[in-house]
């Protein structure tokens, strides 16, 4: 375990966690909605500081990344533990660690991972030739530390760090990581706080209010919505995220619109898959709203994953997969030179 660093006393006893926006109050051995955050005796501790579930070298379009360092591999690893509930999560055995979430009287039973410290996570970066460390597979909020620390060595060794997020930490962790963060794709799951509170146990705004500052802090960000039939994939729904990414965020802001598998979620195996043309049209929607780069995901591989410079419709970067082909010139368009928004060197 490890003192966390973002928490304070509300009594001798009791904290309140400032990690993310839910701000858990935590009475002693009891743990945060996370359940890998726990009171012991008036002190909040991480459970996963020094600890990894899995550790895999990814393309980084997996993240998916699509403007940040394409054709380069990234070195992926998560732990334990989540701030939201999602019924659709395909991580469910980790972030919700198999149903022993906040019973504090299983965690010496449960398997917490790996150990390894911040500094052999790059040292395996390095070896393995990757740019960039990417914090994924759960939320890396409820483990800022193990993150933070891991961010740091990272930006000695002239690695790039990436989150894959669900865009609910608060000030402080967003203040503690920004100045090593490079790149973040955050989930925006529906305009809907009806959503946010039925399906994730969350609210929307903290999440708006996350995305603004990502791209106020000129931190590259790309934006991925799951489109989950009944729930998310509606023209309203798409159409209000498309107007907020272009007048909140920038239309040069990528938007990932990704086909949902019942097979793999949580608690959505009774929802039927997301029809590939269903993907198609909801991207169809955010180029007519303005958008400079919307992509489909998790459908068969054509040609709209493509990056086309929007100024003359050349092909810039051509993909299949998580395949990456550059035709760029250190990001510029190589027929009429125009700057492509992202991070190429």
């Amino acid at each position: 375990m490890k003192e966390a660093i973002n928490y304070k006393k509300i009594s001798q006893n009791r904290v309140e966690c400032r990690a993310c926006c839910h701000f858990c109050k935590i009475s002693e051995n009891k743990a945060g909605i996370c359940g890998v955050r726990i009171n012991r005796q008036g002190k909040l501790f991480s459970l996963t500081w020094g600890k990894i579930i899995g550790g895999n070298i990814d393309p980084i379009e997996k993240k998916p990344l699509f403007h940040f360092l394409p054709g380069t591999k990234s070195f992926s690893f998560g732990s334990l533990g989540c701030n939201f509930r999602c019924g659709n999560c395909q991580n469910f055995d980790i972030s919700q660690m198999y149903g022993f979430k906040g019973r504090t009287e299983k965690y010496k039973s449960l398997y917490w991972g790996e150990e390894v410290t911040p500094k052999k996570l790059v040292e395996l970066a390095l070896s393995y030739n990757c740019e960039s460390i990417s914090y994924t597979y759960n939320e890396p909020t409820v483990n800022v530390e193990m993150a933070l620390e891991t961010m740091i060595e990272a930006k000695k060794r002239g690695l790039k760090n990436v989150w894959v997020s669900n865009g609910y930490f608060s000030d402080e962790t967003f203040n503690a990581v920004s100045r090593y963060l490079d790149a973040a794709n955050i989930d925006l799951k529906s305009f809907s706080d009806k959503f946010y509170r039925e399906n994730c146990g969350a609210r929307l705004e903290p999440v708006l209010d996350n995305l603004k500052k990502v791209v106020k802090e000129r931190i590259w960000l790309e934006v991925t919505t799951l489109l989950i039939p009944g729930f998310t994939d509606d023209d309203e729904n798409l159409h209000k995220i498309a107007h907020f990414i272009r007048w909140e965020l920038g239309n040069f802001v990528p938007w990932h619109l990704s086909a949902f598998s019942a097979s793999i979620s949580w608690k959505m195996k009774d929802v039927p898959d997301t029809r590939p043309e269903r993907v198609i049209h909801a991207v169809e929607i955010g180029r007519r709203r303005g958008l400079k780069y919307v992509y489909p995901g998790n459908i068969p591989t054509n040609s709209e994953e493509n990056t086309l410079c929007p100024k003359c419709g050349s092909l810039v970067v051509k993909r299949s997969g998580f395949s990456a082909e550059r035709l760029d010139k250190s990001g510029k368009c190589p027929d009429c030179s125009f700057k492509i928004p992202g991070v190429w060197k």
